[in-house]
This record gives structure tokens, C-alpha cells and sequence, in this order.
């Protein structure tokens, strides 16, 4: 049965499914397994009933940049011992989105907030089983950029994965594409994989975003070749329109092959903007019924 489909959406939601590795569109050569980002997918239920509806649909674990902004970490652990949904990795507190702001790391300004956000988010990281936490740069526009910004980011990425090292946890790097997010001061995986280079810490490794790779125009099978041994963790969505996978253009078989090929082992992030229901849209996720 394919997630999707009337019947799997009339079934009552639960969190005893076992789970499942699947394969984008039954081609993948590769068998993944797959992390709903709760920012973008099942949005219209409440948090707890987000989890519940991606171990439903054949999710293996879940995602979110922000959930210390919705629950204690008490509550969210037992959510997640409850469904049995391993959480994959969330980013250190990043200002305030509605000013637009999408992290502290470059600022010199703000460096103290950034280091309290380092002990807080990791505190929340081992309350619930975390072991791969964001530190997001920061948006900046690049006539204002000077070189203190990115002294800064490479001192606050080396005190981040210090305090990371001594819990067992890897700090992540991301690069976020112009067109989707504008003046973010990591656009690329090069970029991002120099800011590694930098820092010199064992522990700092990449977010791979498959999206915001092609938004760049970049060659993206070559981009993984290029940075594999960096790269912790990959976000998927389609290119254009970041949608469903198999709403673009993009060929995820291939992806799915090289990624294989270059000895990645972890979990596919699904962070795309569903099409219109997020069940709906899961025909490229199959489910053993």
C-alpha cells in the first residue's frame, strides 16, 4: 500500500508500526530511511499528532529547527519514546524569524547569546537523544559583510563543537541557497565545507540540502562526491518549486545511487513544501501495508 492512498489516510493514527526503509518512487538502489520535517509536513495538526501521522505514513523519524520554541524537552522525549520516533537533528536558537533573522554565528555583537544558545540547545539535544544540532550563520547582505563576520562564525563554530565534543555531539553546517533564502552568509557546500576546514573540529560536519544545491546551479551528484566525507545529514525536496519528490525534475534514483555510492548511511530529511496535503503527496513514499 502507498502512503496516500484512501485507505492509508482513513486508518486511525498510531505509533506501534515498525519502522521502514523505502525507496523514492520504488527506484532508489539504495534502501533509506526517511525524517519528516514537522516545519513543513503534517503542519495542520498539532505537534505530538505530527509525530504520530509520520510514523503512520512510513517515516522513520522526524525533524524540526525549532522544538524547544513548542515543548519542554520532557514532553517531546515522551512523544518520541512513545511513537518510537528517533529525532534526527534541530539548530540552536537562530533570533527572531519574524525579523527575518536565521542565525547568530556571524555576529560579533551577539556572540554571548550565541554561546547561551550552545548550553541550552545541547542541554535540550540530550533530553531528547539529539546527537546532531545546526548552528545556523546568519543572514547578512554582502555589501556589509566584513571579515570580523567571518572570524566570528569560525570562532563561535569552534566553541559550538568544543562544548558539543564533551556530549557526543556533532555540530552542523549548511549552505542555503540565494534564491530561497537571500543574503544567508553560507551559500554553498563549498563555502560551507571551507567554514569546516576552518574551524579544525572533528565534529562539525554538513547538512547536505539537495533543494538549495540545484537553486545554486550547481551540479549536485557532484557536489556530494565532492564533500561525502563531510556530510552528516541530507535534505531532500524537488527542483523546481520544492515540492514532493517526482514534482520536479530531479532524478533522486541517482541521487539515491551516488549518495549510496560516496558511503552515506544516514536518514533522508524530507523538508519540502507539500504540493497541498502533506498525505496527499506521499505517493513517492511506499509503505508496506
Amino acid at each position: 500500500m502507498r502512503a496516500g492512498s484512501p485507505p492509508a489516510r482513513q486508518k486511525r493514527m498510531t505509533c506501534d508500526g515498525e519502522r521502514r526503509g523505502s525507496s523514492l518512487g520504488g527506484k532508489m538502489s539504495e534502501t533509506f530511511n526517511y525524517s519528516a520535517h514537522l516545519g513543513y509536513l503534517f503542519t495542520d495538526k498539532p505537534f505530538r499528532d505530527r509525530i504520530l501521522a509520520a510514523r503512520t505514513y512510513g517515516f522513520s523519524a522526524v525533524e524540526h529547527p525549532a522544538p524547544y520554541s513548542i515543548t519542554p524537552a520532557a514532553t517531546l522525549a515522551g512523544w518520541l519514546k512513545e511513537c518510537g520516533a528517533p529525532y534526527t537533528q534541530f539548530g540552536l536558537y537562530s533570533g527572531d524569524p519574524g525579523r527575518g533573522e536565521k542565525g547568530l554565528a556571524i555576529f560579533p555583537e551577539r556572540k554571548d547569546e550565541f554561546r547561551r544558545s550552545v548550553a541550552d540547545g545541547l542541554d535540550y539535544a540530550e533530553a531528547i537523544g539529539v546527537t546532531m544540532v545546526h548552528a545556523m550563520a546568519g543572514v547578512l547582505p554582502a555589501a556589509e559583510r566584513t571579515q570580523g563576520h567571518w572570524d566570528c562564525y569560525i570562532e563561535n563554530l569552534t566553541f559550538a563543537a568544543q562544548e558539543a565534543s564533551k556530549r557526543g555531539i556533532t555540530i552542523l553546517v549548511e549552505a542555503m541557497s540565494a534564491g530561497a533564502v537571500p543574503d544567508y552568509f553560507v551559500e554553498t557546500p563549498d563555502r560551507a565545507a571551507e567554514a569546516v576546514a576552518e574551524a579544525g573540529q572533528s565534529n562539525i560536519r554538513l547538512l547536505f540540502d539537495v533543494f538549495h544545491t540545484v537553486n545554486s546551479g550547481l551540479d549536485v551528484y557532484g557536489q556530494i562526491r565532492r564533500h561525502a566525507p563531510l556530510i552528516a545529514h541530507v535534505h531532500i525536496a524537488d527542483f523546481p518549486g520544492r515540492h514532493e519528490p517526482g514534482s520536479g525534475t530531479l532524478d533522486f534514483a541517482r541521487i539515491g545511487q551516488v549518495l549510496a555510492e560516496t558511503g552515506y548511511k544516514g536518514v533522508l530529511g524530507c523538508e519540502y513544501v507539500p504540493a497541498g496535503q502533506t498525505e496527499d503527496g506521499l505517493d513517492w513514499l511506499e509503505v508496506a501495508a
